[in-house]
């Protein structure tokens, strides 16, 4: 008989141990893991009822969906509700094909959310996150609002919305897509074989330390002031998604800090360490000052398979080592806790300058909706049909400016969207 299971360390998220974690590529789940991630993360309710089309001849009719998955939809600002509605349309498409139903509920947030009720997280909008199953978001930010007070910005909703759905494991794939090798800023034979995940600390650091703001030096001169804090718990959980993950990879882990100037870097050395050496010595485990690292993502991209760091380290590191794959247009995300729902969007941007001219790539907003699919609810099958469609366009050669090439056929964000509704219902 197979062997038991090892025990799963304390605060992982389940369904990320489950999955083997491999930058985009398809992933099976057993059968006990799917039912698992039903359980956790689902809710399946047999009352649910949508439009069906039945499979045996006849008009269309009324079906109870045999799932039913809570989503919130947060459009955000930019060029959010253009990706936003290709993603749902594909969302729904591939729902009705499988028996599986969605409760959209859309909300406010960032500066649409400034815009409409003064603040860029309304209660009622986190409210609704936290009783969804999931949370798939778009993009948050623009020139309009960068006037505004700090702490009354956009991207306070996002940091606010990290924090109140407990999401503090940020996994950022970043592997080269065949079609679009040619497409990146370096060298084919630097960039070939790139495949890297990093595991970001996405609610903690500097960015939520405390105390921080605005004040006046001993000669009078006004300063701005933020506190970089981790502590031992906040990193040994980060440190065991980070093993956990390198476990269904390559079992290798490079912890990224800068503990030669930095003690908040040297405890985080300490503990991710001793977590090694007490629960994951099967791992190599390396360590990397992050100007380094910086460094090397450019120089050899391959020598990297999984890293994990803090949220300041992790914010700059996974945005560079996007746009190795040629642009971060293409690059979907998940944030995740130990329960409740999980955060889903691209890697990028907002794109104010773009919006509303039907130029915006749609791929990776339609990629974090299959991560959503197969890693919060176990639906492999959906999730991988999604990811064909996008591989189907692109080996066609359909292109969005943003990774346009020699030879190949340039669209926009809509049309984008019309090419994968026909490979989903090819």
């Amino acid at each position: 008989s197979p062997a038991s299971p090892a025990p799963v360390p304390p605060n992982v998220p389940q369904f990320i141990i489950m999955a083997a974690l491999a930058g985009c590529r398809a992933v099976r789940l057993t059968a006990p893991a799917r039912v698992n991630s039903l359980k956790r993360s689902a809710s399946v309710r047999q009352s649910a009822v949508r439009m069906a089309v039945p499979r045996s001849r006849g008009a269309l009719s009324v079906a109870a969906a045999a799932k039913n998955y809570k989503i919130t939809l947060l459009p955000g600002d930019g060029i959010g509700p253009e990706i936003m509605a290709v993603a749902k349309d594909i969302l729904v498409e591939v729902g009705s094909q499988r028996d599986i139903a969605f409760d959209f509920t859309e909300c406010l947030v960032g500066g649409a959310a400034i815009d409409a009720t003064g603040v860029p997280l309304p209660p009622e909008t986190l409210a609704t996150c936290q009783a969804s199953d999931a949370v798939l978001l778009a993009a948050i930010g623009g020139y309009k609002w960068d006037t505004l007070p700090a702490d009354q910005r956009p991207e306070q909703g996002l940091l606010g919305l990290r924090a109140g759905l407990g999401v503090f494991a940020n996994l950022r794939p970043a592997n080269i897509l065949p079609q679009l090798i040619d497409a990146s800023s370096l060298k084919r034979e630097v960039v070939e074989g790139t495949d890297i995940m990093v595991v970001r600390e996405l609610i903690g650091g500097i960015y939520f330390g405390k105390p921080k703001g605005f004040g006046t030096d001993e000669a009078g001169n006004r300063t701005g002031f933020n506190t970089m804090v981790y502590s031992v718990p906040e990193i040994e959980r980060i440190a065991r998604v980070g093993f956990e993950t390198a476990k269904k990879r390559s079992n290798r882990l490079c912890s990224v800090e800068k503990s030669n100037v930095l003690e908040v870097s040297q405890l985080w050395k300490e503990i991710v360490t001793k977590v090694h050496q007490e629960e994951y010595p099967e791992v190599e485990l390396s360590h990397m000052y992050v100007d380094n690292a910086a460094m090397q993502i450019i120089r050899a991209p391959t020598q990297f398979d999984t890293i994990v760091t803090g949220n300041i380290f992790g914010d700059i590191l996974s945005d560079a080592a996007s746009m190795l794959t040629g642009s971060i247009g293409m690059l979907p995300s998940a944030a995740v806790g130990t329960d409740g729902p999980g955060l889903y969007e691209p890697v990028h941007g907002s794109a104010p300058d773009i919006a509303g001219t039907d130029k915006a790539n749609p791929l990776a907003q339609v990629l974090s909706a299959a991560m959503m699919l197969r890693y919060q609810f176990g639906e492999e099958e959906a999730a991988a049909q999604m990811e064909k469609a996008v591989n189907d366009a692109l080996d066609e050669g359909y292109r969005t400016g943003d990774i346009m090439s020699s030879g190949c056929t340039q669209v926009g964000c809509k049309k984008m969207g019309e090419i994968l509704m026909e490979k989903i219902k090819a």
